[in-house]
């Protein structure tokens, strides 16, 4: 057990942060299985009016390390487990943690862009980022990937499939934000597996959207209030 915490220790450390902030926003709720709506707003929820007419930005990051409920983190956090461990196979830690967290906050801003007036929190934009990366990676080397990685691609697009249909059937499960993690993670996954040094790029491009898209919806509510 030590030697694989010490082999996927970016995996195991995400995980780590999100127990622990899940645990106090049990403690705020007075509750183990089911999260009060205005603790999670309290600890950095999305929230598209504070968000972009109150200028708290810093919510796009924080949303991603809170959940709603006892079933909500645990089947984040084993998702986070099965794909996270292997993206440290095929990533560097740098590449890992910029697709993840690129994932997650691209997956924040599509989120609140089509959800404006409800509270958005979870970190499965930023796992289905990472489930993209991994998409990316054997679609950059498909033509040298052996028959078990094939196999590997084909359980991977049947895992999306079920996630997708699964988010299209609960209404209370945001699509939008983790279509926008899927594509950003399936786009860094490819580009970085083929040229480890675009991070920066990637990183800088990544950075660029979100102030685009941040001024976007900025003049939107400016445009509503007048």
């Amino acid at each position: 057990m030590l030697a694989d915490i010490s082999r996927y220790r970016l995996t195991y450390s995400i995980i780590a942060i999100n127990i622990i902030i899940y645990i106090l926003s049990a403690l705020g709720s007075m509750d183990v299985m089911d999260m009060d709506n205005r603790v999670l707003f309290d600890m950095g929820a999305l929230y598209a009016p504070a968000i972009v007419l109150e200028g708290e930005w810093w919510r796009l990051f924080s949303a991603m390390f809170l959940h709603g409920g006892m079933m909500h983190i645990v089947m984040n956090m084993f998702s986070l487990y099965i794909v996270g461990r292997g993206v440290e196979i095929y990533f560097d830690k740098l590449s890992y943690l910029a697709i993840y967290l690129s994932s997650g906050l691209i997956g924040g801003v599509v989120s609140i862009y089509i959800h404006q007036d409800s509270i958005g929190i979870g970190a499965s934009g930023a796992i289905f980022g990472i489930f993209g990366a991994l998409a990316g990676f054997f679609l950059a080397h498909r033509d040298r990937i052996n028959s078990q990685s094939k196999a590997f691609m084909k359980n991977f697009g049947t895992i999306i499939a079920l996630n997708v249909v699964i988010g299209l059937a609960i209404p209370s499960v945001d699509m939008s934000a983790h279509i926008a993690g899927l594509i950003v993670g399936l786009v860094g996954g490819y580009i970085l597996s083929k040229k480890p040094k675009s991070l920066w790029i990637y990183s800088v491009v990544i950075l660029a959207i979100l102030i685009f898209m941040g001024r976007y919806l900025s003049s939107q509510y400016v445009s509503a209030l007048f």
